[in-house]
């Protein structure tokens, strides 16, 4: 049996090894490592693939989170709700422009921001909505964007963790994760379903005149050089992570398939165990779906009921199963982050997750025999 990794970039790597390469020495023979034709390439075949009007590239997912809130002209002082339970990077850029962040609760069932939290966070000071697709399926984007249109508040896509992901409306029409709200953000660190080899991001819009000003701020201000019409950053994709992002793209399907496909063994090993609380597939599915992709399981993330999670991680590793905890300390807890206003009754869910869950190996290059390894490794500790 292969050695088990968390993410086996280097397996992924093999496989497409023959275009990276050739991308990556076109890139170098040009000499066009900013802004050059690959980042404008890649550019519009993601824009393609979305369906959605504009993508901007840019350094990594954190600026993509940080140029989409100015691109929107929110000022400081404003409040911006986003989710107790994700990693810090969608508060961080929150409290950066000196924005208020309201952290909120999540559901306990698919993770991802609860409807009933932000309805009742919002204030007359509230001015946007950060969902974050945690763990590789859509928050309840239909339900947001009501309350949003309702209060007259934009809302930004955190969609890091779920590119590539479909959202089903009510009415059965689908729209892929980040291009549903305002404006969304992605990272592509190397780990990410879709992911380069260093840094990159991107942010998606389908708003024509945000798309500009946005466009503007990527490149410290300018739409003419020497001409700085709006405060800006220095945060462009350089053109080898584009090649290699391009060259990923066509596999994209591919490789969330395999993901869902790993998902599917993990879920039916554990079937029957009491123990282990699986990963809701949620937006109207009943199981891993074949064909519309709901959830693209950046990470599959288990809940553990009645057993030592803790004790679980440290036999995984010293089974050499490497496994993570995402997230072990809710954000209103974290010292960055603290706020009198938080009242701890109202993250009942946040504070029961960071004790339950655990996330175990996820990405294209699982086989059975790793699976097995895995869920029998976990099944035989939790039996005694």
């Amino acid at each position: 049996m292969k050695k088990i990794q968390m993410v086996d970039l280097k397996g992924q790597y093999e496989g497409i090894k023959d275009v990276v390469n050739t991308s990556i020495q076109e890139v170098l023979e040009t000499t066009s490592f900013i802004n050059g034709p690959k980042v404008h390439q890649f550019q519009k075949n993601l824009e393609q693939y979305l369906g959605v009007k504009h993508v901007i590239p840019c350094a990594n997912g954190t600026d993509a989170l940080q140029i989409a809130m100015m691109g929107l002209g929110l000022k400081p002082g404003d409040e911006v709700i986003t989710a107790d339970f994700t990693f810090a990077a969608t508060v961080e850029v929150i409290a950066l422009l000196n924005l208020t962040p309201v952290l909120v609760d999540v559901n306990e069932d698919d993770f991802n921001i609860s409807i009933e939290a932000i309805e009742k966070a919002i204030t007359p000071k509230t001015k946007a909505i950060v969902p974050v697709h945690l763990f590789g399926q859509c928050a309840n984007m239909e339900a947001i964007m009501e309350l949003a249109k309702a209060h007259n508040l934009y809302v930004i896509e955190d969609n890091a963790q779920a590119i590539g992901a479909n959202y089903t409306y009510k009415d059965g029409s689908k729209a892929k994760a980040g291009t549903i709200g305002h404006v969304a953000s992605t990272s592509f660190f190397p780990s990410k379903n879709l992911g380069c080899y260093g840094d990159g991001g991107a942010i998606f819009t389908n708003d024509d005149d945000l798309a500009h000003t946005i466009r503007g701020i990527v490149n410290h201000g300018m739409y003419e050089r020497y001409h700085h019409d709006v405060v800006g950053v220095n945060s462009r994709l350089d053109s080898i992570q584009a090649g290699v992002l391009d060259a990923k793209l066509p596999n994209l399907d591919t490789y969330n398939k395999a993901r869902q496909n790993a998902a599917r063994k993990y879920n039916k090993a554990f079937q029957g165990i009491d123990a282990i609380i699986t990963p809701k597939v949620s937006n109207g599915c009943t199981d891993i779906c074949d064909t519309c992709d709901c959830h693209v399981f950046h990470q599959y993330t288990l809940k553990i009921k009645g057993v030592d999670r803790d004790a679980l991680v440290k036999h995984l590793n010293e089974k050499d199963i490497p496994c993570g905890v995402y997230y072990p300390i809710p954000l209103h807890n974290q010292k960055a982050y603290a706020d009198e206003r938080y009242n701890e009754a109202d993250f009942t869910v946040t504070n029961l997750l960071v004790k339950e869950v655990i996330s175990l190996p996820m990405h294209t290059e699982l086989d059975d025999d790793q699976i097995d390894y895995i869920t029998s490794t976990i099944i035989n500790f939790i039996n005694g």
